[in-house]
């Protein structure tokens, strides 16, 4: 996935109200930017961070620009909860996932469960349906290792018993995690932040759940899915 136009270098002065945050761009003025990630984005909102933001001219949106990438730990970070389901979508394509990218159809935000929508749909004429959630994943706390969630999910959660429910009817059901970072070579579940997101996907392991974590290239000019990486609960119970 290409920027076009390119982003624009910023300084970070803080992030506020969840969806909002004050930059100052490299002329010196300063200028509010929306951020699209609901997350707590732990060890990505230090004042004075580089970040780099997209803009869009259409007159519908209240702010021009958008976080896009904080530099965070000496790499650069993807913060974009809208670009996870695109990337894998990019990652199936180019055959990373297991045998995903030889089903036939694919459909995005299909409605399933209870009220929610499923963000990919596969299908095939010989294997059936699979069910494919993603979360977007871009916490670090210690060197190589990428974790999910920064903090507590209710939702997250549920995802997890609806896809357990879609393994039982005799889909297939695969949770995603897409790591928005380079410096990471192995992800786990923060059990300590999110203990009921941890249970549930124990319980949706168990129940047939698979689970894959695709770590991405970042740069200033695109953000690319680029290799598998370990995970560690998947591991553990499949030994």
């Amino acid at each position: 996935m290409k920027f076009d136009p390119p982003l624009v270098e910023a300084r970070l002065i803080r992030r506020y109200k969840r969806f909002l945050a004050d930059v100052t761009l490299e002329d010196g003025s300063e200028i509010t930017v929306s951020v699209p990630n609901t997350g707590s984005m732990m060890g990505l909102t230090e004042p004075g961070s580089r970040v780099f933001l997209s803009r869009s001219d259409d007159p519908k949106r209240k702010y021009a620009h958008r976080l896009e990438i904080v530099e965070a730990d000496g790499t650069l970070v993807g913060i974009n909860t809208g670009l996870p389901n695109r990337l894998t979508e990019e990652a199936i394509a180019a055959g990373m996932i297991g045998d995903l990218g030889s089903y036939e159809t694919l459909r995005r935000e299909q409605k399933y469960g209870q009220n929610s929508r499923i963000d990919l749909l596969l299908d095939d004429p010989a294997r059936g349906r699979a069910y494919v959630e993603v979360k977007n994943v871009h916490l670090r706390r210690a060197p190589g290792l990428a974790e999910f969630p920064d903090t507590r999910t209710a939702r997250g959660a549920k995802h997890l018993r609806e896809l357990g429910d879609m393994a039982e009817e005799g889909h297939r059901a695969i949770m995603v995690f897409l790591i928005q970072r380079a410096d990471c070579d192995s992800f786990r579940l923060c059990r300590d932040l999110d203990p009921d997101y941890a249970r549930e996907f124990d319980r949706a392991i168990a129940r047939g759940v698979e689970a894959f974590a695709v770590r991405c290239h970042i740069s200033q000019a695109a953000i690319a899915p680029e290799r598998l990486v370990a995970i560690d609960e998947a591991i553990l119970r499949a030994a």
